[in-house]
């Protein structure tokens, strides 16, 4: 989940909802893949953070922090299962998606090589899956790169959003730098020059449109602290439900 504090309460946002908006923010770029690939390239982004560990079993905490308040997945320790599953879920719909999502994987979780045997051994076989779907495919690791960079960048600007990270007064932050692996340092900005509310502006602006609406849904919290993973899951259950939107302006 997605965590932000409220006057009230919490605002959650699934992180499969997260997801969802990286997609809507890749499917409005100017596609630069054969139809096929592009696909895959959208189903990879709308899908690279399913398989979530279920959290509202009897009597857990997976979903809690030790204060008992909704758990932000930054809070939450990696789980091999998870990643193992997604990548497991990817490869019904082939090498492609299954190379895009073994990627954003990798960009996870490498900070944790050598942490423990299991985890070092997936990293491994990430590695060496994505050098044997490449090579399969018929692909340079140039033009699977500029793919993946798509996801990355798309990937980074919808936490922007859902996780409140625009800056106060105006100010600017970097999305990713090079978001079609062109080799070239060129950052896109984002910035919220008259504060919450109003239109996001990008630059430079990437997207076919020359205005986008984008939107996610949020569940909004009334309760600070929660016994246990079935109270947090029932209140999200009954929780009212917000559709958050975004106008996206070229500076």
């Amino acid at each position: 989940m997605i965590v932000n504090p409220t006057p009230t309460g919490w605002q959650i946002i699934y992180q499969q909802a997260h997801a969802l908006l990286a997609m809507q923010l890749a499917w409005t770029w100017p596609p630069f893949l054969p139809a096929d690939r592009w696909v895959g390239l959208l189903a990879a982004t709308a899908q690279h953070d399913d398989e979530q560990a279920p959290w509202h079993g009897r009597g857990g905490h997976h979903g809690l922090t030790p204060a008992g308040a909704p758990a932000n997945f930054t809070q939450v320790a990696f789980s091999l299962e998870q990643a193992t599953g997604v990548l497991h879920a990817a490869r019904f719909q082939g090498r492609w998606r299954s190379l895009l999502t073994s990627l954003h994987l990798s960009t996870l979780y490498e900070p944790l090589r050598g942490s423990e045997a299991q985890t070092t051994a997936f990293l491994d076989e990430l590695r060496a899956s994505q050098a044997r779907w490449t090579k399969e495919l018929r692909l340079t690791k140039t033009q699977v790169r500029q793919a993946y960079d798509l996801l990355h960048w798309c990937d980074r600007l919808s936490l922007i959003l859902c996780r409140q990270e625009l800056p106060e007064m105006g100010r600017a932050v970097e999305i990713y730098p090079d978001p079609l692996g062109t080799g070239h340092r060129t950052p896109h900005l984002v910035r919220q020059p008259a504060g919450p509310g109003t239109p996001v502006v990008v630059s430079p602006w990437p997207f076919a449109p020359n205005e986008l609406v984008v939107s996610v849904e949020s569940q909004e919290l009334h309760q600070l602290q929660f016994r246990d993973d079935a109270e947090l899951a029932a209140a999200l259950h009954q929780a009212t439900i917000q559709t958050l939107s975004w106008t996206l302006q070229p500076a």
